[in-house]
């Protein structure tokens, strides 16, 4: 019997994907030129780009604009400066930095605003396009040149970005589902609860704080006196279902832990969301975690891998249950 998976990803993935052709992709171009002055565009792709260039695309019956920027145009939508990113292949990580000067840019795509400051060298950045346009154009050949390639382009560069995204938000939920666990394990002696931040008092009288943190992802700490903490557990969730992706992650968790370490944590813990996990090849590359446990046995809420969690958590917080 075969038990192929719902298409969640890609059911997601249409439905951004439909809104990134709104905001970024040649349906964005499109629908703005539509509402611009086309002499004044196309005065603008004559002093900026090479006549060659333009006569390549228009033999082709393409718009000079389909493939080189000009400032009329992003002034106008500035998230368009997204459509050109994607169209020469980078990734927003890769486009936004101090090392090509894009940086300060970046507010155009994700936020659809250009300051004043930005307004100014808005013309070299451009020309700095144009030059990258100009690269594409030569390396694909116009022989092969088209609409449908320009747009393929683009969407080659948005999968692993809609991928990239919906890893981050697995991460997220992975996270989550650790915390709410830990919520249901300790809530009788909570005190105070909030969405990322959980303060209890233990058997001592001692108050305990479990929050969320950005490295790494779940923190426990006893208040000694107040303002001085004790480390207790430092939890990394690694919510990626992929397991040839494994390996990653597992290198991820042991950096991660390693910081703990120095900040004196001497309970490291990691969650991961794979269930066919060789617990060998997990301890060799993560050494510094003590304890690995997976996010479907944390969540049923039952098993030997959830008792030893939960005893654990109650243990080492001191908790009255």
């Amino acid at each position: 019997m075969f038990e192929i998976p719902d298409p969640e990803l890609q059911i997601g993935f249409s439905v951004a994907l439909a809104e990134i052709r709104n905001l970024y992709l040649q349906d964005a171009l499109s629908d703005t030129v539509k509402s611009l002055d086309i002499p004044r565009i196309d005065r603008q792709l004559g002093t900026m780009v090479a006549k060659e260039s333009l006569a390549d695309l228009a033999s082709h019956g393409l718009r000079g604009e389909l493939l080189f920027p000009v400032p009329y145009v992003l002034r106008a939508n500035p998230r368009l400066l997204g459509y050109y990113r994607l169209l020469f292949g980078f990734s927003q990580k890769a486009f936004y930095t101090a090392e090509t000067g894009v940086s300060r840019f970046q507010e155009m795509e994700k936020r659809g605003t250009l300051s004043l400051k930005n307004a100014g060298r808005l013309d070299d950045l451009c020309q700095a396009l144009i030059g990258t346009g100009s690269a594409l154009l030569e390396g694909i050949g116009t022989s092969r040149i088209g609409s449908g390639l320009l747009d393929d382009l683009t969407l080659l560069t948005v999968g692993p970005q809609l991928r990239g995204g919906a890893n981050v938000k697995k991460g997220a939920a992975g996270i989550v589902k650790v915390f709410d666990r830990i919520l249901d394990i300790v809530k009788s002696a909570a005190t105070e609860i909030e969405k990322n931040r959980i303060q209890i008092t233990n058997a001592a009288g001692r108050n305990l704080l479990i929050e969320f943190a950005p490295d790494p992802d779940i923190i426990i700490r006893e208040e000694m006196v107040p303002g001085s903490y004790r480390q207790l557990i430092a939890i990394e969730v690694k919510g990626g279902s992929d397991f040839s992706n494994i390996h990653n992650r597992i290198g991820e968790a042991e950096k991660s832990h390693q910081k703990a370490r120095e900040s004196g944590y001497n309970e490291c813990w990691t969650v991961v969301n794979v269930d066919r996990m060789d617990m060998r090849m997990a301890r060799r590359e993560s050494p510094t975690t003590n304890r690995f446990y997976r996010i479907s046995d944390i969540v049923s809420g039952k098993g030997d891998e959830y008792e030893d969690f939960r005893n654990r958590v109650i243990s080492l917080t001191g908790i009255k249950i």
